[in-house]
C-alpha cells in the first residue's frame, strides 16, 4: 500500500500512527499542498477532490478521506470496539473531529503557524479561536470521566482528535486550562509504537 500525504497535516498523520500502532507496513509518498502537488492531473486521476491523505492499493483502488482509512486500517483491531455501541461512539468522535474540531483548530493552526496570522484573516482567525474552545472543552468534560475518549484504552477515536490537539498550540490555543487533555495527550505519547508527526 501507498499513503499520499503531507506530513505536516493532521489528517495524514493520523495514518502514520495508526499503522505504527498496528505496524501495517506501506509506502508514504511525501506532497506539499502548499506547492499544489494535490492539483497535478496525476494526482487529480487518483482522488478528483484534490485531497490528501489517499490510500493507494497495489490493484490500483484508492480509498481517501482520512478516518475512512483509518477505519479501514483498523478494522478487526483493538483500535475498533466489537460492540456495536462502543463502535459507534468511535464514529462519534470522528464525525465530532472533522465538523467540531478540525474547522477550528486546524484553520487556526494553519492561519497562525504557516501564514503568520495576516491582516485579511484576523477576523477569521479570531473566530476560529471560539469554536476551537468551545471542541476542546467537549473533550476536557469527557476526559475527566475517562482516560481515553471511548472509556479505558486507545482507540480510533483518539488517535483521531489526537492528531491537531497535540499541536493546538501552534493556532494559539492554550492547553494550560485543559488539564485532562493534556495528560491524555501524554497518555497517547507514551503508548509503544507511537509515532512523533514530522517522522517520515
Amino acid at each position: 500500500m501507498k499513503i499520499y500525504g503531507d506530513s505536516q497535516s493532521g489528517n495524514c498523520y493520523k495514518l502514520k500512527l495508526v499503522a505504527s500502532f498496528l505496524k501495517i507496513p506501506y509506502e508514504w509518498i511525501e506532497l506539499d499542498i502548499k506547492n499544489g502537488d494535490t492539483k497535478t492531473e496525476s494526482f487529480l486521476k487518483l482522488n478528483p477532490n484534490g485531497k490528501i491523505p489517499i490510500l493507494l492499493f497495489d490493484d490500483g483502488r484508492v480509498l481517501s478521506e482520512s478516518n475512512a482509512i483509518l477505519n479501514f486500517l483498523a478494522e478487526g483491531s483493538e483500535l475498533l470496539p466489537k460492540d456495536p455501541f462502543e463502535k459507534a461512539k468511535v464514529l462519534q468522535w470522528q464525525f465530532f473531529e472533522q465538523y467540531s474540531h478540525e474547522p477550528y483548530i486546524a484553520v487556526a493552526r494553519f492561519i497562525q503557524h504557516y501564514l503568520g496570522i495576516p491582516e485579511d484573516r484576523r477576523v477569521e482567525y479570531e473566530s476560529k479561536q471560539v469554536g476551537g474552545h468551545k471542541a476542546l472543552k467537549v473533550m476536557e468534560i469527557q476526559l475527566e470521566k475517562t482516560p481515553y475518549l471511548v472509556g479505558d484504552s486507545m482507540t480510533l477515536a483518539d488517535i483521531s482528535l489526537f492528531a491537531y490537539t497535540h499541536v493546538s498550540h501552534e493556532g494559539g490555543f492554550d492547553l494550560s486550562q485543559y488539564p485532562k487533555i493534556k495528560e491524555w495527550i501524554q497518555r497517547i505519547q507514551n503508548q509503544k509504537l507511537f509515532l512523533p508527526m514530522n517522522s517520515i
